[in-house]
């Protein structure tokens, strides 16, 4: 449950190693990449899962209530929100771009690419809530489909940048 962010980084590095070199094994390419990241990340992970988890039960608290103030407490935590999957999403590319990369490096990368530019942090908001969406037509489309194409998304973005 927690190690999510170094999953979604060796989905990342599967598909770079997909996209760059031609390697089709990436079923299991993500499993190598899984064990590249899972030390360094898995704190930033930990931490996190632990921030989501206060947000939505604040944000469950939140509903309940009316108000002025609740409301505005209730904006900022969903942009809260939408800011960190930007900035995850981002962060998981920037490490599959450059795995052999110091993990703050990372971070000033994911930083750039989510929060530099309006369409490109638009554009990995957009695939990480649309691809979920749109895949609920497929059979455990939400599962394959929900975070791969967000990160292929972000791959595609970050050549752009």
């Amino acid at each position: 449950m927690v190690t999510w962010l170094p999953a979604l980084a060796g989905v990342g590095f599967a598909l770079e190693r997909w996209r760059v070199d031609g390697d089709a094994r990436c079923f299991t390419g993500v499993f190598v990449g899984w064990r590249k990241y899972w030390r360094r990340l898995l704190p930033h992970s930990v931490l996190m899962t632990l921030a989501t988890v206060i947000a939505l039960s604040n944000l469950a608290f939140l509903a309940g209530r009316s108000g002025v103030l609740v409301v505005a407490l209730f904006m900022i935590h969903v942009g809260l929100l939408a800011a960190a999957v930007t900035y995850h999403l981002a962060l998981a590319v920037a490490a599959a771009r450059k795995p052999s990369g110091s993990v703050a490096e990372w971070r000033r990368t994911a930083f750039r690419l989510a929060f530099t530019s309006v369409p490109r942090g638009t554009a990995l908001l957009g695939a990480a809530i649309a691809a979920p969406v749109f895949s609920l037509v497929i059979p455990a489309g939400p599962l394959l489909l929900g975070t791969t194409v967000p990160v292929l998304v972000g791959l595609l973005v970050a050549d752009r940048a």
